[in-house]
């Protein structure tokens, strides 16, 4: 599971919750805490720079916020930030510096990077989406499993055809793969998708509970996807996940 780190998956320096993550080991562990600490960061943000709205809001002086847009708190919007028309943020979420909320987006208990784009009719819940990364219009972060269990991590790692797995079940090229297989289990039953930096994902995609991409990599459009997708590459379907050249 190394790949799917903290280290592995976000650059720190793109969000003013670089605090949030740090002593963490994977992304899905500051899911429990972003209500509070957006209460005890907003406190100390720049009078001058932020402006403060009832219910735990801060909101930077160059964000755009639609008069139509609803901002329930806590909510940090960045500087530069845009919120548009009838996006709808319930709470528990940091918008980062640059990063646009689209036209009936709804934002739940969220993580934005810097320059995130979440543009038209995304739901996002329970996740964290990395720098500059884009969700194209449709696609949700399904954040709720249909059996009401606990969300596990499930993480297989595709190479030249067959599955190569870490630890004591490491598999060579021509060995069986059915098991090879890591799990984590979060202990959580709202998870929706952690993005490393720079994801793109098609429209009207969904990321099932528990998905976690690896940074740089491209999820076709109407995919369903689920587990952990290997960065730099180009996910077309779970049996076909190509590296990028």
């Amino acid at each position: 599971m190394k790949e799917f780190t903290i280290a592995n998956l976000l650059n720190l320096e793109e969000t003013i919750a670089k605090e949030l993550f740090e002593g963490k080991t994977y992304p899905w562990e500051v899911l429990p805490e972003i209500g509070d600490f957006i209460r005890r960061l907003g406190k100390t943000l720049d009078s001058n720079e932020y402006d403060y709205r009832e219910g735990d809001v801060w909101v930077a002086k160059t964000a755009k916020v639609a008069p139509t847009a609803c901002v329930n708190g806590p909510a940090i919007i960045g500087k530069d930030a845009e919120v548009r028309h009838c996006a709808f943020i319930r709470g528990n979420a940091i918008v980062g510096e640059g990063a646009v909320v689209g036209n009936s987006t709804e934002l739940k208990n969220v993580v934005l990077f810097n320059k995130v784009q979440v543009p038209h009719y995304n739901y996002v819940g329970d996740s964290v989406l990395g720098y500059k990364s884009h969700m194209g219009a449709g696609s949700i972060c399904s954040n709720v499993k249909s059996d009401k269990k606990l969300v596990v991590v499930k993480s297989s790692v595709k190479k030249n055809g067959a599955l190569k797995c870490d630890g004591e079940n490491r598999m060579e090229e021509n060995d069986m793969v059915e098991n090879c297989m890591e799990e984590i289990e979060t202990g959580l039953k709202k998870f929706g998708a952690m993005l490393g930096d720079n994801v793109e994902v098609g429209c009207g995609s969904v990321l099932n509970p528990g998905t976690v991409i690896g940074r740089n990599t491209n999820i076709y459009p109407l995919s369903p996807v689920r587990g952990c997708i290997p960065a730099d590459s180009i996910y077309k379907n779970k049996d076909e996940i190509i590296a990028k050249e």
